[in-house]
């Protein structure tokens, strides 16, 4: 399957432990298997940098076939639910202990972050966050928590630039 990162810097040796530890999977290497996901990504990293700060998006061949069979601890989580609300909450607040090798699933961005923070911060409940999380389309994000699969499992293909003119933000 094919991935992306988006980033202010071409990525070509993607490492697990380069990451900020409090994201929605915890620190590893986050990529996507949305093209214009990974390009707004970019896009967005790299003006926070700098105004006219250039954006790339490097692309990956994972093998997850062959990584799937092995020794390895996969988390998909399909949908938002509790199950993924009660994760990012615990990965967001540096409380994660599950033994996962890669996760997989929705972004807790702009359009969700705001339910997921008045949860955390225990304004709603969680049956509230749940129905109100219900009307978002998940996007993807794949975070892969263990070197050694990035090192086997997953090929650096090439890195593009960006054009801001082809992303609707």
């Amino acid at each position: 399957m094919e991935l992306y990162h988006g980033s202010s810097i071409a990525v070509t040796t993607p490492q697990s432990h380069a990451g900020r530890r409090n994201l929605d999977f915890g620190r590893g290497f986050y990529a996507t298997r949305i093209k214009s996901q990974a390009q707004k990504w970019a896009f967005l990293v790299a003006s926070r940098k700098a105004k006219n700060a250039q954006s790339f998006v490097s692309v990956y061949e994972f093998n997850e076939t062959e990584m799937l069979n092995g020794k390895y601890v996969y988390k998909n989580f399909p949908a938002y639910n509790i199950e993924w609300l009660e994760f990012v909450v615990a990965c967001r607040q540096g409380k994660d202990n599950t033994n996962y090798d890669i996760v997989e699933g929705g972004v807790a961005n702009d359009q969700v972050i705001d339910t997921v923070e008045d949860y955390e911060n225990g304004r709603i409940t969680a049956g509230q966050a749940l129905d109100q999380l219900k009307y978002k389309k998940p996007n993807n994000q794949v975070c892969f928590r263990n070197q050694e699969i990035i090192d086997k499992y997953l090929r650096f293909v090439g890195t593009g630039i960006v054009n801001p003119q082809d992303i609707k933000l």
